[in-house]
Formats: C-alpha cells, structure tokens, sequence
C-alpha cells in the first residue's frame, strides 16, 4: 500500500509546511486529504479481497470520543455548534489517517521507510527554522506578517507548536544512534538527523520544549537502566547532546538568552497560566458532564475569567484541562482511554524490547509520546493539526506489531545456486 504511505508523509509535510494546518483553508486540506485517502484504499480493497483490514488499540477510544461530540451537537449541548462541528470534521480526519496508518505500515520495511523520511523532514523543517531565526525579519516565510505580535519559528506561528514538533521527530534519529542500531557509515548522517532538531529546539527558546526534551531523556534513562544496558547508550546520547550544546553556542549563546527573555514579554506569563488554568477547572464543574461543546473554550471564557489583561483567549495552555472544559468527564473518559491504551500497549512492547532495529523504532514513538504528553500540560499541541496528526502517528509507531519481512534463507540461497550451477 505504497499509496496510502506517501499520502499520509504528504498530509505531514503539507501541514506542518501550512503553519501547523491551524488556518480554515489548510484543516479542509487535511480533512479532503484524509477522505480521498480512505476513497483510495476502499476501491483498492474492493480490487484485492483478500486483504483484510486490521485494527489497532488506539481506534476505539479515538472513535469513542466522537460520540459525546455528536451528543452535543445533537442535543444543542455546545455554545458553538459551528465550532463544535468543524472540530468535529477535523478529529475524524485524524481517525481516518490513523486507521489508514494502520493498514499501511505494518512491516519492518514499511515503518523503515517512515523513519527516515520523519528523519529528513525534520531534518529540513529544523535546518529552515534555524536559518530563519539568523536572518529573520519577524515575519513568516520572510513575506507574511503576523498580527498576534509572537515571534515565528520555521514554519509554525509560535515557537512552542515548532518544539512540539521537533519532539516528535527527534527521538527517531536519537534513539537508533544511541542503542547503536544504526550502520557505521551511516552515523555521520543520522548524528546530523539527530542532532540539528535538539538545536532548533534551543534556539526556539521554548521552555516547554525544553522540560519536554528533559522528559525524553529521562524516559530513555530510565528504559537503559532496566534494561541495565546504560554505558554504550549513555556515551552515544552524551556525544549527541555535546554536538548539538556545540552548535547552540557557535550560533551564539548571548542572541538566545536575548531571545528566551524577548518572547518570554511576548507570550501568556506564569500567572496568567495559573489563572487559565483555574478558570477553565470551574468551566468543568460547571458543565461536569459533556462539557461546553468542543472548541468552544474562546467563546465561554470571557464571564470565568479571572485575570483579565485584554487578551483573547482562545486556549488553556493545558490540554487535558480544555479537554475537560470542553467535553466534560465524558470526553475526558475516552482521552484517559487513549493515554492508557497508548501506555499500557507501549510498556507491553518495552518488555519484548530486544536489540532490534525494531524494538529501537518502537522505543523511539514511546520516547517521542512521552516527552509530548508532558509538553501537553503548559500547552495546547493537540490542538495543532499537524502536531496532533503526527503524535498519532508515533502512537501507532509506539504500539503497533511491527511484523518482520520474511528472509530467504542463506543456505537456500546457496542450494539455489548449486542447482544452476549442475
């Protein structure tokens, strides 16, 4: 199913290349994008019968939370059904790609192909990010002008949705070099892969990037420890972190501690978070049960404000509280569904974890995961098309059962050739 794998890195690059896909006109993209995939694969399995679709753990509490969704617009439970229903269209969008995922990438050969083009692509996005913070002129692409005043990093409005996707790419070049999966004559090359998204994620000065990288190493630690095998990890992950501090201080360590303390003006400070984050809890209680009506947080916000600074706000800088707001103990029930079937399917996979370039593979979307479920708690990724369609993807990375290509065997080979040869 090569098609449905190029389709699905093609909706990848196109949105984080849209911004994150956060515009109207890029989410219906996204959204044309993920049915005429599915149309694809329909006529294609119309065409080979005997293919039968295979399904992943994750689908059912993805599949689930659309229910209240529809409740509330059924039931006219939203303040927004506009909102609510474009939200809608959008999580499944995310379902269908991922259900399409899990029919595409299934093999070794498959998720190989996958690795390294989230390896070069995020390659290039952090190489244009960097560029772009050298010569920036504080507008995106260079010719677009931003009218929120924040500062722009590569392609993404806000420099805290770019280190969402640095997260996310990162451990798939990481994880490999340090448990030493990958080839000699390729280290140079996956080093690079690894090492220039750790140091775009510097420079983007994201403070939430930066605890989310922390928790990356962290979980990776702790999986070396268990598995007692930390010397040779713990030296390869060093070098890699050397390399990168090392390009952080030749681009200028004085412009970065500049610009950590200029979009730190710029954006919502500590206690505004605290204050979003105690208002949006009162939202819940207030609507316990199915919530507000997703995407509905800007509309309802305004009465349960409590520090008020003339500021729209459109987002809680956590998403399991908006989620809550949103969609009550209902829709928080299916995203504690989804975490713990992403956990529990994860762990089960570490615990067959060997040194495979599949077990490194599977221990990278879990790294990747991790570190982004924590980013998740001062910010809002998930609601970053692109972000979230990609943290979908190393879900099922993290999950899934990878099955092994079949191989000729050597000594049939060697019978093979011997019956030429007679």
């Amino acid at each position: 199913m090569k098609f449905l794998r190029v389709g699905i890195c093609a909706l990848v690059v196109f949105g984080v290349a849209a911004h994150g896909g956060v515009e109207d006109w890029a989410r219906a993209v996204l959204e044309i994008g993920a049915g005429l995939l599915f149309l694809a694969w329909s006529v294609w399995l119309y065409f080979n019968r005997e293919e039968q679709p295979v399904f992943s753990p994750l689908l059912p509490p993805l599949a689930a939370l659309s229910i209240p969704v529809l409740g509330q617009l059924l039931f006219r439970w939203t303040a927004s059904p506009y909102n609510t229903r474009m939200e809608l269209l959008l999580l499944l969008a995310d379902l269908i790609v991922l259900f399409l995922a899990v029919q595409a990438f299934r093999t070794l050969e498959d998720w190989r192909g996958f690795v390294w083009f989230g390896m070069f692509f995020g390659f290039l996005v952090s190489l244009f990010a960097i560029l772009q913070h050298l010569t920036s002129n504080g507008k995106l692409y260079w010719f677009r002008e931003i009218r929120s005043g924040v500062l722009p990093f590569g392609p993404y409005v806000n420099r805290n949705h770019f280190a969402g996707f640095a997260e996310l790419v990162l451990p798939l070049a990481l994880i490999p070099l340090v448990l030493g999966r990958v080839r000699r004559e390729r280290w140079p090359l996956v080093g690079l892969f690894a090492v220039l998204p750790i140091g775009a994620l510097f420079l983007s000065a994201s403070r939430g990037g930066l605890v989310s990288l922390g928790a990356d190493l962290g979980v990776l630690s702790l999986v070396m420890m268990l598995r007692r095998t930390m010397r040779k990890p713990l030296l390869a992950g060093a070098a890699v972190l050397l390399v990168a501090l090392l390009l952080v201080f030749w681009l200028g360590v004085g412009q970065i501690l500049q610009r950590l303390s200029t979009v730190q003006l710029l954006e919502v400070t500590a206690g505004k978070r605290a204050s979003m984050r105690g208002d949006s809890l009162r939202i819940f209680l207030d609507h316990p049960f199915v919530g507000t009506g997703l995407d509905t947080l800007q509309i309802v916000y305004p009465p349960y404000e409590t520090l008020y600074d003339g500021k729209i706000v459109n987002h809680t800088h956590n998403d399991y509280l908006e989620a809550l707001a949103e969609t009550g103990i209902a829709g928080g029930l299916c995203c504690a569904w989804f975490i713990g079937v992403l956990l529990s399917e994860s762990l089960k996979r570490l615990r067959q974890l060997n040194n495979s370039f599949a077990g490194a593979l599977q221990l990278s979307g879990f790294v990747a995961c991790s570190g982004f479920l924590v980013h998740s708690l001062i910010d809002f990724n998930l609601h970053i098309p692109a972000n979230a369609l990609l943290f979908f993807l190393m879900a099922h990375l993290a999950t899934a059962e990878i099955q092994q290509a079949p191989q000729q065997q050597p000594h049939s080979r060697h019978r093979q050739r011997s019956s030429r040869n007679h």
